[in-house]
């Protein structure tokens, strides 16, 4: 049975280009497309303080790097990284699909795999390349963030397990 491709969101810059991580991500992701000719990609990411959505424009990426468009899914709507999982999961189910290929920096993907795995849905890794998340001031912030956030989000999705099971938390738009 088929995965989908889940490429989590990051900023976007003032000029309405990709952050380094937003860059990193779709960069996974796009490894991951590589992988799996036929897997479906689900870009999750609303509008941030800059430009369009970020999975808008990692979108944009994918088909400029020749990724046909029918294979896109966009979630604009998330603001963080619970809403990106329960909009996947959404997705994922509408499409009976296995399970996510979560596609993101190392630091963040023990969280996003928690989630998903609340949520009853199989996870693995993506790609990683073999740079790093940035200037190691940023690592260890990044680092810092992902260890406060996941026993909260871990608490969240707990007492939301029902809701992931039974709830579309997002409207999903096909780019054509």
């Amino acid at each position: 049975m088929a995965w989908a491709i889940v490429i989590f969101g990051a900023a976007v810059w003032p000029d309405g280009g990709p952050s380094p991580s937003l860059r990193r991500r779709v960069a996974y992701g796009r490894q991951a497309a590589h992988d799996d000719p036929g897997a479906l990609i689900f870009c999750s990411g609303g509008v941030g303080r800059h430009g369009a959505s970020e999975a808008r424009l990692m979108a944009r990426l994918l088909i400029e790097a020749g990724v046909d468009p029918a294979r896109i899914a966009l979630d604009e709507q998330s603001r963080d990284t619970m809403e990106n999982v329960a909009a996947a999961v959404a997705f994922i189910r509408a499409e009976g699909l296995e399970g996510a290929v979560a596609c993101s920096d190392g630091y963040h993907l023990p969280r996003i795999r928690m989630l998903f795995r609340a949520a009853g849905v199989a996870s693995r890794a993506g790609p990683l390349g073999h740079g790093h998340a940035g200037p190691r001031a940023h690592r260890l912030r990044m680092v810092v963030r992902e260890g406060l956030a996941y026993p909260y989000d871990w608490a969240l999705a707990t007492g939301w397990r029902l809701k992931f099971r039974s709830r579309n938390f997002t409207k999903v738009n096909k780019i054509k």
